[in-house]
């Protein structure tokens, strides 16, 4: 199989369009539909089908295309094992929860512009559940995720996870509810069991570690409110409609107050997911360093 074929599969797959691919590539449209009418040719399977006006991929060029991710980066990574000075060309694609995106991917923005400005980063914010399909459908490259050490969350064996950073997680109520409730995290629950309870909308592990900790309290927390915004959170909490869980370590809107969970502690963690095998494509590879560089 010809690898300049298999790279305009694997475009296809990434952009769905002919013209998309010829425009990212800088070549002509037909040369992109003569050059996979050839590639089926050479594997005996028809990879593409029409579709209206446009095309795609039919089972079999999808899961050549899969193949063709993984094949075409074991090249580059023999290309730049021989060639140490070449540089990482690429757009890495990301799904991420926001707090991620801007504590870990953010920062190494200016460091890739300056040193790898060939290497580009294509950012999407998701909840974890929805960046693991986009990973499992091969749409981007990179999720960013996270679980909590109350509600771990299960990585499927196609896909590895990296840690990146933690931070502890607190309750947030209304500042002049309560004094400082003593005790532990299911004491400082208890005294808010009557509350109206705020999780998030889109992502159940939140809400997982609200009943975790309610049932060490013996209640059940009444959840009335969805939210996937921590700015909507706190303003819920400070129109009195109910209390959650807010990150410890960042700063909240007046009339909202941070209540610590300890015995046992809420911690978020954070996570780099790849698809399995993918890591080594040399521009993932150089934003999963740069990321591991980045302070926890």
């Amino acid at each position: 199989m010809d690898l300049r074929r298999l790279r305009l599969l694997r475009e296809l797959a990434r952009l769905g369009s002919m013209r998309e691919v010829a425009d990212e590539l800088g070549v002509t449209t037909s040369t992109v539909s003569q050059q996979l009418a050839a590639l089926s040719r050479e594997v005996g399977a028809t990879l593409i089908e029409p579709q209206g006006r446009r095309v795609r991929l039919t089972p079999a060029g999808r899961r050549l295309a899969e193949h063709a991710v993984t094949i075409l980066a074991a090249v580059e990574m023999a290309r730049l094992d021989l060639d140490p000075r070449a540089e990482p060309a690429g757009t890495v694609r990301v799904a991420g929860f926001a707090t991620a995106v801007r504590r870990s991917l953010l920062p190494v923005t200016a460091d890739l512009a300056a040193r790898h400005p060939q290497v580009r980063l294509r950012i999407h914010e998701h909840e974890p559940a929805e960046a693991f399909a986009l990973l499992a459908s091969d749409d981007v490259d990179l999720a960013l995720t996270y679980d909590y050490n109350l509600a771990p969350a299960p990585v499927d064996r196609t896909l590895e996870a990296i840690p990146l950073w933690s931070a502890p997680w607190s309750l947030g109520v209304p500042a002049d509810a309560v004094p400082d409730v003593p005790g532990n995290a299911a004491a400082v629950f208890d005294r808010f069991r009557d509350r109206s309870w705020i999780v998030n909308s889109r992502y159940t592990a939140d809400e997982v570690v609200v009943r975790t900790i309610a049932s060490m309290a013996d209640f059940e927390p009444r959840i009335e409110h969805r939210a996937d915004s921590l700015e909507l959170v706190q303003d819920l909490i400070v129109a009195g409609l109910g209390v959650g869980l807010l990150p410890a370590d960042q700063p909240t809107v007046p009339g909202v107050r941070l209540l610590p969970l300890t015995g046992p502690e809420a911690r978020l963690r954070s996570y780099a997911v790849t698809r399995r095998g993918r890591a080594g494509w040399p521009p993932l590879a150089l934003i999963l360093e740069l990321l591991a560089a980045v302070p926890a």
